[in-house]
């Protein structure tokens, strides 16, 4: 074992420990604070970590990373170092921070046991080379989700969200085993690089490339297929909301994203397709967001628009060959899964100590925010940073990001996609029609009578907010501390068109 590459124990470590933190819960019947699993799942993501740093260094010294073991070919590339580093920094901040949220709460072994499991499985989509195994772990990344979601499994609308989305997600995973069964009919193989070689413009080729669309744009939450997203987030702890939003949606975008670079030459439609998406996605997430009075939400909807941003950057790269296009989408995948599991956090933060904390789980209301700075400064000031920064306000990074993007856009000298950006600033104006009534609320109200009879939040669950929060303004002050991840991330996508940085 000492052989594998580094990357590989990224996965190993969560997947290994997972069944450990289980064991451990269930030893530990007589606590219900579940301290060992609960310190356990952090232990493993830091260990997991550990792998990060060599694997990182690996890559940036132009090693090319793989591992395969019978039918498991993986591979570390610039996209999966990038989807790894978004999984394992979001996954230890939700496991810092769902000790004492999820306190007195039962299953908890069950809770950090599949946290764990799906992040493994978020690495190892990110590192898949063929189209079976990208399936796989993909599929195996939803089913513990689907746990999760539904893990308040004693409130009817939990188990109702879950089961929605299971319904949905079950449908997408049906419709890319179908695409698989074309593309292994007609070439022979299933490694995405051969499929890359061989694929042309038939009629077979053609209708895997609408089902794959399909099928993993469920997971990616491209519209009208998104309507499991609103109710899952807002049903499930908000640790988990913070994963959905922050990472599993962009792992469902990246798993679209490395079959489309397979079939890129089966239609020249594929930049269309991106930018057509790309623009409901902002629109309707926008429009859907303005009309929510749950914090959660109104949250949801806001990664449906976030998701359309990361689309357009893509089909800036696919139509023109534009590389900071790519950069600037994969940037923005970082800081929208910084920031909204941020947002996440922080309104969970207040959902404790409004509700959770006395026993209640009903949802987060706009109106309960009324003056909760002056009772959660650090909740109201981490939620403030997290929606100015989707809103694309600067410094933040959200506005960074953005702005790679619509430069991208203007360097690509194409009217269409000139457009598409001014669309896209619209859009990012407009989302301060919802973003802004939150700071409103919470910094300029009279305190409501939840807010002056809520609980203390417990010091722990701020040490994940103070972290994301500078992140948030750090990025956005210097932007280029991440280019050493960015920069291989968008040249694997690049690589897709036959280009290179």
């Amino acid at each position: 074992m000492s052989s594998l590459p580094a990357f590989v124990w990224m996965i190993l470590v969560p997947l290994l420990a997972a069944p450990l933190v289980y064991l451990a819960g269930r030893l530990d019947r007589r606590s219900g604070l579940a301290r060992w699993p609960y310190g356990l799942t952090v232990l493993a993501l830091a260990a997991a970590w550990g792998a990060f740093v060599p694997a990182a260094a690996s890559l940036a010294r132009g090693a090319a990373p793989a591992f395969r073991l019978g039918a498991v070919s993986l591979q570390l590339d610039g996209l999966g170092l990038l989807l790894a580093a978004v999984a394992l920094s979001l996954g230890l901040c939700v496991a810092l921070y769902s000790g004492p949220y999820l306190q007195g709460e039962p299953g908890q072994e069950k809770f950090y046991a599949l946290l764990l499991l799906m992040i493994a499985m978020i690495v190892g989509l990110g590192c898949a080379t063929d189209l079976f195994n990208l399936w796989v772990w993909f599929e195996a990344m939803a089913v513990s989700s689907y746990l999760l979601v539904a893990f308040y499994c004693q409130q009817p609308a939990s188990l109702e969200a879950g089961f929605k989305y299971l319904v949905q997600s079950a449908a997408g995973s049906a419709l890319v085993v179908a695409g698989i069964a074309l593309v292994f009919g007609v070439s022979g193989t299933l490694d995405l690089a051969a499929i890359g070689a061989a694929a042309g413009p038939t009629p077979a080729y053609l209708a895997a490339g609408v089902l794959f669309l399909v099928g993993f744009g469920v997971k990616a939450a491209l519209v009208p297929l998104h309507t499991w997203l609103p109710d899952a987030h807002s049903q499930a702890p908000s640790g988990i909301s913070a994963m959905l939003s922050g990472v599993v949606i962009e792992a469902g975008l990246v798993a679209l994203l490395r079959v489309v670079g397979a079939l890129l030459e089966v239609s020249p439609s594929w930049p269309v397709l991106l930018a057509g998406f790309g623009a409901l996605n902002m629109l309707a997430g926008n429009l859907l967001a303005l009309r929510q009075t749950q914090v959660k939400r109104l949250l949801a909807y806001s990664s449906v628009a976030h998701i359309g941003y990361m689309l357009l950057g893509l089909a800036i790269t696919f139509a023109s060959g534009e590389p900071l296009g790519a950069q600037g989408s994969l940037f923005h995948l970082v800081n929208h899964g910084l920031m909204k599991g941020l947002a996440f956090l922080a309104a969970g933060g207040l959902l404790y100590g409004l509700y959770i904390a006395a026993g209640d789980h009903g949802p987060l209301q706009v109106a309960d925010l009324a003056g909760a700075s002056r009772h959660y400064p650090l909740a109201a000031l981490a939620l403030s940073l997290a929606v100015l920064g989707l809103g694309g306000l600067p410094p933040l990074a959200g506005f960074m990001s953005k702005w790679q993007i619509f430069v991208a856009g203007f360097q690509s000298g194409d009217p269409w996609l000139m457009a598409l950006v001014v669309f896209a600033a619209a859009n990012s104006a407009l989302s301060l029609a919802y973003y802004a009534p939150l700071i409103n609320a919470m910094y300029r109200l009279e305190p409501s009578a939840r807010v002056a009879g809520g609980r203390r939040l417990p010091k722990v669950l701020g040490l994940p907010l103070v972290g994301l929060g500078l992140a948030v303004v750090v990025l956005g002050v210097w932007p280029g501390l991440l280019d050493w991840l960015t920069g291989p991330a968008a040249g694997a996508v690049l690589s897709s068109l036959g280009g290179s940085f």
